[in-house]
């Protein structure tokens, strides 16, 4: 189904277009001026363009459409209907974040958009078949069943994805850290035979990585130009498409990978640990909002970055922080599928733990640095 060079391609070509594109799709908001006004809850202090989720999209169809001239993915196209639903399904998300960046849209209005945008998924196939629960076995996912777990998958990766944007470059920086991650992890499952083919996972996670590399350098601080809903809900609906296609269609019969348990847990567990930052992200917002007996929608200042920021981090400080942390996820997940004979944690451990004392305790450095200066500028 296409070999590493011939994804690299595909990924590169996908960055080229975002990269060409987002100075267009810009120059074309700030004509219809369709920008995001600075707020209470914004950190930028003038008015930005807000659609770059357009310039992501054409990066994405124009490599889906590369790699169907080419003949090495040919196996992914020929009597596969999946790449059309991928497409459909891309647009319609597009729309909706789109249009709510423009004029806003309701909560409910959202939802059901994106419940319509997994209908696509399903028609097309692009679904799970099944998935390991640890403990309990496997669950071969029922026609009853599949609808449901494809919304419910795509509702939880579109919030993550757009719940994290909220510093410049944040969002795509971690979905491109992640994808880089679970493109290594499934052609690592394909190149051993586990995953089911054809399977469109690798192409679209590649794809992801390539749109999100692209869209950065006009994106990060100081950013001229934000993905908007329109692309985070982009991001998330990839993120969704790539990780069930392939955790959802690992082979359900290995019991372990070279005496290790990884399989166990994997490989619908595996997008959710590399995800960790976004997807932890939710959960707390859930948490942090029925506590207060506020919607789900309702928009506060509790996010990590938030967080982070008020802890006295600045905003890049902040993002290489949470890209920092991806990336650890990241390679603790890849780090059992790759080494077969040993499993010891303990360099994650003490990555974690430095990164976990940077993040809560280089702002109080800072402080007593500041004190200290002043006091003896004073004295």
């Amino acid at each position: 189904m296409g070999d590493t060079a011939g994804y690299l391609i595909i990924g590169a070509c996908a960055m080229l277009v975002t990269f060409i594109t987002t100075p267009l799709v810009r120059a074309f908001a700030r004509a219809k001026n369709w920008v995001a006004i600075p707020g209470e809850r914004k950190v930028h202090t003038v008015p930005t363009p807000d659609v770059g989720g357009i310039a992501m999209f054409a990066g994405v169809v124009v490599a889906f459409a590369l790699a169907w001239r080419m003949d090495r993915f040919s196996g992914l196209f020929e009597g596969n209907s999946e790449s059309v639903g991928v497409l459909l399904g891309a647009a319609l998300i597009l729309v909706v974040g789109v249009v709510d960046d423009v004029r806003e849209i309701s909560a409910p209005a959202r939802v059901v958009a994106t419940i319509a945008t997994g209908m696509i998924l399903v028609w097309f196939g692009v679904t799970m078949f099944y998935f390991r629960i640890p403990f309990l076995g496997v669950l071969q996912l029922s026609n009853d069943w599949v609808p449901i777990v494809t919304v419910v998958w795509l509702l939880a990766m579109t919030q993550a994805v757009n719940l994290i944007d909220g510093l410049d470059g944040l969002a795509a920086g971690i979905v491109a850290i992640g994808s880089i991650a679970f493109f290594i992890y499934s052609r690592h499952l394909s190149g051993l035979g586990l995953l089911s083919e054809p399977n469109i996972g690798p192409l679209v996670a590649i794809i992801t990585v390539g749109v999100c590399i692209g869209f950065l350098p006009f994106n990060f601080n100081g950013a001229s130009i934000f993905m908007g809903d329109g692309g985070a809900y982009l991001l998330g609906f990839l993120v969704a498409v790539s990780t069930s296609v392939v955790g959802g269609r690992a082979d359900p019969t290995t019991q372990a990978f070279s005496g290790q348990t990884y399989f166990f847990l994997a490989p619908i567990a595996i997008p959710l640990i590399i995800l960790g930052v976004p997807v932890f992200d939710v959960l707390f917002a859930i948490v942090r909002r029925v506590s207060k007996r506020q919607g789900f929608a309702t928009a506060d200042k509790g996010h990590l970055h938030h967080r982070l920021i008020n802890l006295g981090h600045g905003p890049r400080r902040a993002v290489a922080i949470l890209w920092l942390w991806t990336a650890l996820l990241s390679a603790f997940v890849l780090y059992p599928a790759f080494n077969r004979t040993t499993t010891n944690y303990a360099p994650f451990g003490l990555l974690g733990l430095v990164l976990f004392l940077y993040t809560v305790l280089h702002p109080d450095l800072e402080r007593k640095r500041e004190d200290e200066s002043t006091r003896h500028s004073a004295e």
